[in-house]
């Protein structure tokens, strides 16, 4: 294997077992030169923290089902994929990723399995952010799809993110009279006591610290999560005129 391979190799951890080690094996092995991977991971409960290598084949295998969710693979939504992993890695890094990606969108697999593996393994500071990146990815042509969104919707169920989470970050997208308040996870009627306590709690979630262990792009990408609370917050202010 060359020094190349191992580095991408190497970079992998959790994700080379359960059902996403069985997703990548084929594309691995043609890298590896050889068809194993572990499922030492399969009946674990605990697992060693994600790495940034981790994340981003997670992340594919979830772009993928949304990208087929439509039954288009529109060529917004692959450069989209390109650019944030340019801002990650080398050019030959993100070539492996995208062969693999190539791979992964070839395959049929269980959806919920997948994020079942995510849940168990990945904490939910990570999975937020993984649900963020997911709805970048949707709106890349400028248009969120019916059937992107109840993809979206399902993986986050399965990944075991909450109504409000989800609310909150598609709000950040999809904007109406309300979005402000979904942002912050509050009702329109709550008093500015509440808000503050509100604009605090979803400052605490979404500050970007939490996912710096994914890199400098996963964490730059949190920080557009962070700046749509302080927005929000903002906006509220200024439409009851509280000035402090």
């Amino acid at each position: 294997m060359n020094v190349r391979k191992k580095i991408f190799w190497g970079g992998l951890g959790w994700v080379l077992g359960g059902p996403i080690g069985a997703i990548i094996g084929y594309s691995l092995a043609g890298m590896n030169g050889s068809s194993s991977y572990s499922n030492d991971f399969l009946g674990s409960r605990t697992y060693p923290q994600t790495q940034p290598g981790d994340f981003i084949v997670s992340l594919l295998v979830l772009f993928g089902a949304v990208m087929k969710a439509d039954d288009k693979m529109l060529r917004s939504e692959l450069d989209y994929i390109k650019v944030f992993l340019s801002k990650q890695f080398s050019q030959t890094q993100v070539h492996d990723f995208m062969v693999l990606f190539k791979d992964i969108l070839k395959q049929s697999y269980p959806i919920k399995d997948v994020c079942r593996q995510i849940s168990r393994s990945m904490d939910h500071p990570s999975r937020l952010e993984l649900l963020h990146i997911l709805f970048g990815l949707s709106l890349a042509d400028g248009t969120f799809h019916r059937d992107e969104e109840q993809i979206i919707r399902k993986i986050s169920n399965y990944l075991n993110i909450n109504q409000n989470d989800y609310s909150s970050i598609k709000a950040m997208f999809v904007k109406d009279v309300g979005s402000d308040y979904k942002i912050l996870e509050i009702s329109s009627n709550c008093s500015d006591n509440e808000l503050k306590k509100a604009f605090r709690r979803m400052a605490v979630k979404y500050h970007p610290d939490k996912v710096s262990h994914l890199g400098d792009e996963v964490k730059s990408l949190a920080e557009e999560k962070f700046k749509k609370v302080n927005e929000a917050y903002n906006n509220i202010k200024k439409s009851r005129k509280i000035n402090a």
